[in-house]
């Protein structure tokens, strides 16, 4: 494998971002350029800006479109091709979408400037009813016959009738080999969308006669699957079995997302599927060489696929495109990253509201350690913060989903920015009265023991995994075994630790250490790995109550995410109550968000 690292680039050299930091110069694996070539983003959560305390991630969508295009040209001269693909979950978990309003004002306009052939739809562009509206309605123009939508339907906003979200599938043949491909765009079997879309199980679709006739086409080189689904899924192995029945020569290259980790996984030897990560974090690279053309028909190919995990910045950007701070980026990139500038700049992201003493960690260190996010917000916020005036100095629980925190916080500055990219959710407080304490702490541990105690997820209550952080899926799918996953877990459950250090003795940073189903040599940047802990489903606050003489009923006080699972545990519990008839708001100004920053006012001073 090839290794090198570039003596020219600094690490003074410039993110595109006036508030970035510089990359920081690592030893690199090249790409490995084939007749077919993807570059494939999935869960960018609107970190279009990229990571403005990070320097491996701190490329922005400018830089990406920059790339694209410069790849673009060194792959076509050479007479092969590059198609883009996006899987979706490009809204929701970063201030660029969140803080606007209403939401997502400016995400459309920086997002359609790059060109992408493939694009589908994430869970999280269905969850709220306009923001599916917005989908529909913005975003699928935007990228015209490119937006596939397979398994999703939606009621037209105009007339009500249910409609395709957009396009099932698409058949086109590549510019320069002229590789006939036939495309497809699916969601994972997701049942927490808004009332006013329809996602259709995948096992379902497959067998749809649209679907039959499009994997029984003769003239087809590759079948291509984007979609939000994980690389490892029953969804996916599905779809591979389906198109295997008629189709048993023809390669396969599937697209994934939704677990937010840099995944491979090989389904024989012509069929494979890539996930690459989340939060701007990693651009994707998959080549594949010996495949049929319309050029040269060949249904015995053999193809040879590579995939290669790309941190997002600029110093991997020059490096794969053999371009410098001067050569590399482009007219169209520059404005983008101006655009980016400017509304950040709109919604005073870059507001200071105080400065965190100390690294709080999701997933670096195990709950309740004093540096876990978790412990944080269980011990200091919400006792502190969360406390409803109409209630008194009645004692109260509160019961939070680790899945509804979805960052670190670094030491530092505490941005506008900040608060969103750890509570992105505009869900509000309810609770129950009269709760026997007892009970509370059944209901906790009914919910984190997941399938062991509930089994099988229903049809109204998704999986008890979605509780937690998307990372967690990685371990609960089997995927790999828990030896393995702890022994490589950053590139395996892919949680975040700042990138700003270096070893003394040589040149490699921490960061992403992936072991997939290729092997452990799929990152472009060489790192060495950093710890992980598995994360519980919920943890709890003492609100007006103490841990060592607790109150014999509290209030039950939720966030409204958790209200489906949280009634099904409380039967289970054989709780008197019905949730969430007898539930009530608590603090109903104040949400996550608002409340974190309000206690970062407070107590967390700049010096």
């Amino acid at each position: 494998m090839l290794l090198s690292v570039l003596p020219w680039l600094l690490p003074s050299a410039l993110a595109a971002q006036p508030a970035a930091p510089a990359p920081i110069s690592a030893p690199l694996r090249d790409l490995e350029i084939g007749q077919l070539n993807f570059l494939h983003t999935t869960d960018t959560h609107g970190w279009l800006a990229g990571h403005l305390q990070e320097p491996s991630f701190s490329a922005d969508w400018g830089d990406y479109i920059s790339f694209a295009s410069r790849m673009r040209e060194k792959i076509e001269e050479q007479g092969r091709d590059l198609l883009v693909i996006d899987t979706g979950d490009r809204v929701e978990g970063n201030g660029l979408y969140d803080s606007s309003k209403p939401k997502g004002i400016y995400l459309s306009e920086i997002l359609r400037h790059q060109h992408i052939d493939v694009i589908t739809s994430g869970n999280h562009e269905l969850y709220q009813h306009n923001t599916s509206e917005a989908e529909f309605l913005t975003t699928v123009p935007n990228f015209r016959a490119s937006y596939l939508a397979s398994n999703i339907d939606i009621y037209h906003p105009v007339t009500s009738e249910l409609v395709p979200l957009a396009p099932r599938y698409r058949k086109f043949t590549t510019k320069n080999q002229g590789i006939r491909i036939v495309a497809f765009g699916f969601l994972f079997n997701f049942n927490g969308n808004y009332n006013n879309t329809v996602v259709q199980p995948v096992e379902e679709t497959i067998k749809q006669a649209w679907f039959q006739e499009a994997i029984q086409m003769t003239d087809v080189d590759l079948f291509l699957i984007a979609g939000h689904v994980p690389a490892h899924s029953s969804e996916y192995r599905a779809i591979y079995r389906e198109i295997r029945k008629f189709r048993w020569s023809t390669p396969i290259q599937f697209f994934g997302g939704h677990e937010h980790i840099r995944d491979y996984a090989q389904y024989d030897s012509k069929a494979v599927a890539l996930a690459s990560g989340r939060f701007m974090e990693t651009i994707g690279f998959m080549s594949i060489d010996g495949l049929s053309t319309s050029k040269q028909p060949d249904t015995s190919s053999n193809p040879v696929f590579k995939r290669r995990y790309i941190d997002n910045n600029l110093f991997s950007f020059y490096h794969h495109t053999g371009l410098d701070h001067d050569s590399f980026p482009t007219e169209k990139g520059r404005n983008v990253s101006r655009l980016i500038t400017d509304a950040r700049r709109a919604l005073r992201l870059d507001t200071v509201h105080g400065c965190s003493p100390r690294n709080l960690w999701m997933s670096r260190v195990p709950y309740p350690h004093a540096d876990s996010i978790y412990s944080w917000l269980a011990k200091e916020v919400l006792p502190d913060s969360l406390k409803d005036e109409n209630r008194g100095s009645v004692p109260a629980v509160a019961i939070l989903n680790t899945g509804g925190i979805r960052f670190d916080v670094f030491k530092g500055p505490f941005f506008q920015d900040t608060a969103f990219i750890i509570s992105p959710f505009s869900n509000k407080f309810r609770y129950v009265k009269n709760v026997p304490y007892e009970k509370v702490q059944l209901i906790i541990e009914v919910l984190n023991k997941q399938k062991k105690v509930l089994g099988a997820p229903r049809e109204d209550v998704a999986s008890l995994d979605s509780l937690a952080p998307p990372e967690k899926l990685s371990h609960s799918s089997g995927a790999l075994s828990e030896q393995e996953s702890m022994a490589a877990v950053y590139g395996v459950a892919s949680h975040q630790v700042p990138l700003i250090s270096r070893r003394d003795d040589d040149s490699i940073i921490p960061g992403y250490t992936t072991k997939d189903d290729a092997g452990t040599d799929g990152d472009d940047t060489i790192h060495f790995p950093v710890s992980y802990y598995e994360v519980p489903n919920v943890f709890q606050a003492l609100l007006s109550a103490d841990e060592s003489s607790p109150p014999e009923t509290v209030d039950l006080v939720y966030i409204e995410f958790v209200e489906p699972y949280l009634a099904l545990a409380a039967k289970f519990a054989r709780l008197d109550a019905d949730i969430p008839k007898e539930s009530e708001e608590y603090m109903p100004s104040m949400g996550m968000t608002e409340l974190i920053i309000d206690w970062v006012q407070k107590h967390w001073k700049c010096e």
